[in-house]
C-alpha cells in the first residue's frame, strides 16, 4: 500500500480509495503475469519434450540395432559399456520402453562376462565377442544410472535390484584411497600403483556428478561423497600448461596432480564431457567448477581442440556438433549466453558427437531452458 502517502491520507477517502483500487489492480495484473509465466513455461517444456522425442527418434534409427546394441560408427562399429549405459539414460528420458528394455538384454547377454557383475568394456562387432574384458567405470555408473532411471520410469522393480548390483560392484572395484581423498579407478585392471608406477591414474570424466545422488541411493555402504569431492579437488588442482586445463588421464599419486606418464598429455575426447556433467549436476559446487570450461576453444584459434596441455598446442579440431553444444551449454549456464539455433539443429553422424548433443540438449532443457 506503498500509495497510500500522507499528503493522500490528507485528501479524503476518494484518493484512499483510488489508491486501494490500484494496488488491488496491480496485484491482480500480477498474478495474470505469474500465471502466463507459468503457461508458457508448462509450454516451453512440452514443446521441448515433443523435441527430444523427435531426436531420440533419429538418435535411435541412426545408432541403435534391432537388438539394442549401441553402435559405436566412429570406431569400426564397436559396441561398449559407455555406449550401452548412455543409451540407457536416453531411452529412458524417451519414455521408450520398448528400446530401454532391448538395450539393457543386449547388454546383460553380451558384456555382462565378468565375475564381479560389472560389465566388460568393448564389444567386437566383427568377431561378435567381448575384445576386452576389463571394464570402464564411467560405462558400469552410466549402466547402473540408468538401470535406477528405468526402474522409477516403467515400475521395474527387477531394474532396481540389477542397479543396486552394480553399483555396489563399482563401491567395491572402483573407489581407492588416495593424498586427494576416495576416487575412482578408472577400470579393475591396469590403473592402480601396482599397475602404473605413478598410480593411481584417475579420468576425471569418469565422475559423472549427477549420477552420484542416485548411487548413494543404491549402495550407501560407500562413500560417494567423498568421491565426488575428491573429483571436485582434483579438478581444481587440474590446470596444466598455459591454457589450464585438465587431461584425460592423470596421476593422482601425489600432494600435485600431473598428466599421467603413460597416457597422451591431452584436453581430448575424454575431458570434453566433465562440464557436461559439470552443467547436469545442477549444484553451486559444479556450477562454479563450471565456469572456467565456459572459455574452451577461444585459446585455440577460437576452435575447439584436443589439446597438449603442456603446451596448449591443438592437436586436431574437435569439429562435431556436440562437442560445441557441451562448450556453448558452458557458456549459457555461466554467462546467460543463449545457444545459437543453428547449433541446436545441428546433428551428428557419428555416435560420440550424436551422444553428447542430446545429453546436452537435455541438461538444456532440464536445467537451462532460457538458454534456448
Amino acid at each position: 500500500m506503498a500509495a497510500l502517502t500522507a499528503a493522500g491520507l490528507l485528501t479524503g477517502r476518494a484518493e484512499a480509495g483510488d489508491a486501494v483500487a490500484a494496488w488491488a489492480g496491480a496485484h491482480s495484473l500480477k498474478a495474470a503475469s505469474d500465471a502466463e509465466r507459468l503457461e508458457t513455461h508448462a509450454i516451453i517444456s512440452e514443446v521441448s519434450r515433443a523435441r527430444f522425442k523427435s531426436e531420440w527418434r533419429a538418435y535411435r534409427a541412426s545408432f541403435i540395432a534391432a537388438d539394442g546394441r549401441v553402435i559405436d560408427n566412429g570406431n569400426g562399429g564397436v559396441s561398449h559399456s559407455e555406449g550401452q549405459g548412455y543409451g540407457l539414460i536416453l531411452a529412458a528420458l524417451a519414455d521408450d520402453r520398448e528400446a530401454f528394455d532391448l538395450i539393457w538384454g543386449w547388454t546383460e547377454k553380451r558384456l555382462r562376462v565378468r565375475a564381479d557383475a560389472l560389465f566388460a568394456w568393448r564389444w567386437d562387432a566383427g568377431k561378435e565377442q567381448v575384445s576386452d574384458k576389463n571394464n570402464a567405470t564411467d560405462g558400469d555408473i552410466l549402466i547402473a544410472w540408468g538401470l535406477a532411471e528405468g526402474a522409477r520410469r516403467f515400475a521395474r522393480p527387477d531394474y532396481l535390484a540389477a542397479a543396486k548390483t552394480v553399483a555396489q560392484a563399482i563401491g567395491a572395484a572402483a573407489i581407492q584411497v588416495s593424498p586427494h581423498g576416495p576416487v575412482l579407478l578408472p577400470g579393475a585392471a591396469g590403473f592402480s600403483a601396482k599397475d602404473q608406477s605413478d598410480g593411481p591414474i584417475v579420468n576425471l570424466s569418469y565422475w559423472v556428478y549427477p549420477a552420484f545422488p542416485t548411487l548413494k541411493e543404491l549402495a550407501p555402504e560407500y562413500d560417494w561423497d567423498g568421491v565426488r569431492a575428491s573429483g571436485l579437488k582434483l579438478l581444481n588442482d587440474s590446470r596444466f600448461g598455459p591454457l589450464r586445463l585438465p587431461a584425460d588421464w592423470q596421476s593422482a599419486a601425489g600432494a600435485a596432480t600431473a598428466p599421467a606418464k603413460n597416457f597422451a598429455p591431452e584436453f581430448g575426447y575424454n575431458a570434453i564431457r566433465i562440464p557436461l556433467y559439470l552443467a547436469w549436476s545442477g549444484d553451486d559446487a559444479a556450477r562454479r567448477a563450471l565456469r572456467r570450461f565456459a572459455g574452451l576453444g577461444r585459446g585455440s584459434g577460437d576452435r575447439l581442440a584436443v589439446v597438449d596441455v603442456a603446451s596448449g598446442v591443438a592437436a586436431q579440431p574437435l569439429e562435431g556438433a556436440g562437442y560445441q553444444l557441451i562448450v556453448a551449454l558452458a557458456r549459457c549456464a555461466t554467462f546467460g549466453q543463449p545457444v545459437e539455433g543453428d547449433l541446436l539443429r545441428a546433428r551428428d553422424a557419428l555416435y560420440y558427437p550424436a551422444t553428447l548433443r542430446l545429453l546436452s540438449l537435455t541438461v538444456i532443457q532440464q536445467r537451462f531452458p532460457q538458454c534456448l
